[in-house]
């Protein structure tokens, strides 16, 4: 059985998984916290390696903005996916005026774009 290691998204301790158990919740041995989120997760420059490049399961990630009238229509879309297919795929979101760096990397020069990651590569993205 192949194992996973997943940091916890809250206290960052490393949890080994088996990849068969990631439709179950797994929690987090320290803190007792879901390792899998039922809703959209912010990410910054600081945490994007770990939340979407190092997660075990497809990422869809956001790339969005306060201002922008598309990405509010489109967030509701986003959380129900969340909570739908918790443990098959994680959304993430990432607020381009706070985090331009990864706007830049990614070429996220129209919002809203999304970007779906596996292995921590992007596969696919979607504009507006």
């Amino acid at each position: 059985m192949s194992h996973i290691e997943m940091p916890c998204p809250d206290c960052g301790a490393v949890n080994r998984l088996p990849q068969a158990r990631l439709g179950d919740s797994p929690r987090c041995g320290r803190c007792r916290r879901g390792l899998l989120p039922s809703t959209p997760v912010d990410t910054d420059v600081r945490r994007f390696h770990a939340e979407v490049e190092q997660a075990p399961i497809p990422v869809l990630v956001d790339f969005w903005a306060p201002w922008c009238g598309p990405c509010r229509m489109v967030a509701p879309a986003l959380s129900a996916i969340a909570a739908e297919r918790r443990g098959q795929i994680k959304i993430v979101k990432v607020n381009v005026d706070e985090s331009p760096q990864l706007a830049v990397r990614f070429s996220a020069q129209s919002i809203p774009m999304l970007a779906l990651f596996r292995g921590g590569r992007v596969v696919d993205t979607v504009l507006g």
